[in-house]
């Protein structure tokens, strides 16, 4: 059994503990159809998921020849932060396994969280789920410099729970996030809620529910040395 002081599993969010990526679009096309832009689904999914919401905006303005500045993004990421909370609201977002697997991983191993979500949001939905307690750490898009595709928020992650990154597995579902981990020096689990197998080909090993993620699954990957 694993030392739960010295081995960890870091989950990305949305997508992988809460299916919210959908209310991050919905929450853009709000904020993004009062300027009279337009983000479609296969767009979103295609060019920005990976991005944290400051740089989606960028990126997104750049791709657009909007020529916007660094007022305008603020503003916009404010507006598109109260649709999200709005269409939050509505109901509950975790994926029907999601506590289960928080439950059974974090009785061997320390867990935590490395999100391109602001960290206040993040916080909002484990609260309402009485699951804030479940993870020694919680890193958001606010607290650190460079969002995913850097390895920013996983070596935050595991410096923070001090645990060393070969140690650590990571659980994404966008080759995003999975480059992300890698870099950070991170095992990698691959999860096909937002994308199929073939587009998550940088994990060391895809799953297609957490239900999958069992201690022995963690085991093998901590005992490979990977390239």
């Amino acid at each position: 059994m694993s030392d739960a002081r010295t081995r960890a599993v870091v989950f990305d969010f949305d997508g992988v503990l809460a299916d919210t990526e959908h209310l991050h679009l919905t929450a853009f096309q709000d904020t993004f159809v009062a300027r009279g832009w337009t983000l479609d689904r296969d767009t979103y999914f295609a060019n920005y998921l990976g991005y944290d919401d400051r740089d989606l905006i960028r990126a997104f303005a750049s791709d657009n020849a909007l020529g916007i500045g660094a007022t305008e993004v603020e503003a916009i990421l404010l507006d598109k932060s109260r649709h999200y909370e709005r269409r939050l609201a509505t109901g509950a977002v975790l994926f029907p396994t999601a506590v289960s697997a928080i439950t059974r991983l974090g009785a061997s191993y320390r867990l935590a969280i490395a999100s391109g979500s602001l960290r206040g949001e993040i916080l909002a939905i484990l609260r309402a789920n009485n699951l804030a307690d479940a993870f020694q750490v919680v890193v958001g898009a606010d607290d650190v410099a460079r969002s995913k595709p850097a390895p920013d928020s996983y070596a935050a992650a595991v410096a923070r729970l001090g645990v060393e990154p070969s140690a650590a597995v990571a659980i994404e579902d966008s080759q995003w996030g999975l480059t992300a981990a890698r870099a950070a020096g991170l095992r990698t689990i691959g999860i096909t809620t937002s994308y199929p197998a073939g587009a998550l080909g940088l994990a060391h090993t895809v799953v297609d529910s957490l239900d999958e993620v069992t201690d022995a699954l963690v085991e093998r990957l901590l005992a490979f040395s990977p390239p």
